[in-house]
């Protein structure tokens, strides 16, 4: 590094793991994370704690207090420590509207949010050793909830513009770059990302046929990869939920009520249809503050890694809540946190490296400090 190549000097030594591949049966490990509220975790004295409360119908935590506090999030040492071969933020990476009064607008104001978080030297530690991948979700896009509609700042293409900045998606200069993508970690295991911001229908539209979080190109290309895939596993990996319980209130994802329920029931049916949930197929997401392992009453399962950040977790809707959108109970929920908690999921792929033993999946929920609060394997 340096200005010119008179002026060198050696950098920081980094490194990373490369994927195994479909060809390779090997080990794999991942963390998947969401809500990285930095004001949350640091205490930013304009945050509205009683308007927080209200809208999350429960009392905020208390900013974090320990002695570490100036190296940043606690679970990213856990994580370092667990030596994972990839980290997957799912969306809230950032918060532009934490505080909401006054929000982040303008792409300066944007960056500094970006900046702000990975300057913390346990990111830093992090980035060091292990690769990423990104996704978006509201808060790290526009505002809460947030479509594309809407004369308020940002706009949805400042949004991109800066994703495009900040994370490692393509060069900057590809405004049209693919935001959604798949990879083939290893022999046994497939995982794709969704895109549920950019190609959205207005969340105030109707439920029905023409309305979409995915957009059409990218649900015939999800449905397409899905189908030509001979992965072991197959693992959706999106920023919101599919089968929840979510709050009521809400209608900007696939399990709410007034929201996008008819695509979700649409892209149900097709595995359905095509045998997909009988092949080891499952969803993963983000954006909700609670950790739990669902059962959709189609069989679908999925896992919600829950809140990085401690002082952004809270307890989450319960299947049979009445002020969520599973009242009847149909949803089954085979774990959910009972006490609020920060903390990731940890996912292990390992081959079938015997001839009397399969492949296997493994699910492990963490709080930040490393304590396992639930764990379950698919062979």
């Amino acid at each position: 590094m340096g200005l010119d190549l008179d002026r060198l000097a050696a950098g920081p030594t980094v490194t990373f793991k490369t994927l195994p591949g479909p060809k390779l049966d090997e080990p794999v490990a991942f963390v998947v994370v969401t809500g990285m509220n930095y004001a949350k975790f640091h205490g930013d004295n304009r945050i509205n704690r009683a308007r927080s409360a209200l809208k999350n119908n429960t009392k905020l935590p208390q900013p974090y207090s320990g002695a570490d506090k100036h190296l940043g999030y606690p679970a990213l040492a856990t994580i370092l420590k667990m030596e994972p071969d990839f980290f997957v933020g799912t969306g809230d990476n950032v918060y532009y509207d934490t505080p909401d009064d006054p929000r982040a607008v303008t792409p300066t104001e944007m960056r500094q949010k970006w900046h702000e978080q990975f300057v913390q030297p346990r990111f830093h530690e992090l980035f060091a050793k292990v690769p990423t991948h990104w996704i978006v979700d509201d808060h790290d896009y526009r505002v809460d909830d947030g479509d594309n509609s809407g004369e308020f700042l940002p706009l949805p293409e400042t949004g991109r513009q800066v994703l495009l900045e900040q994370l490692p998606y393509a060069a900057f200069e590809q405004p049209a770059a693919r935001t959604y993508r798949t990879y083939r970690v290893s022999k046994d295991l497939q995982i794709w990302f969704a895109e549920n911001r950019f190609h959205r229908s207005p969340n105030s539209m109707a439920d029905g046929p023409q309305k979409t979080v995915w957009g059409k190109e990218q649900k015939a290309w999800l449905t397409q990869t899905l189908k030509e895939s001979d992965a072991t596993f197959k693992l959706l990996i999106s920023p919101t939920p599919m089968v929840g319980p979510d709050d009521l209130r809400k209608t900007d994802n696939h399990c709410d009520i007034g929201g996008f329920q008819h695509e979700r029931d649409e892209f149900f049916k097709f595995l359905n249809g095509n045998g997909l949930d009988q092949q080891n197929f499952f969803i993963v997401c983000g954006d909700r503050h609670w950790q739990y392992h669902a059962v959709d009453s189609t069989g679908v399962e999925e896992f919600s890694c829950g809140a990085l950040v401690d002082a952004n977790s809270r307890l989450g809707r319960m299947p049979g809540d009445a002020a969520g959108t599973d009242p009847d109970g149909l949803i089954k929920h085979l774990h959910r946190q009972t006490e609020r908690s920060g903390g990731f999921l940890m996912i292990r792929c390992d081959p079938a490296i015997q001839p009397d033993r399969q492949a296997q999946l493994q699910f492990e929920f963490y709080d930040e400090l490393g304590e396992m609060l639930y764990q379950t394997t698919k062979k």
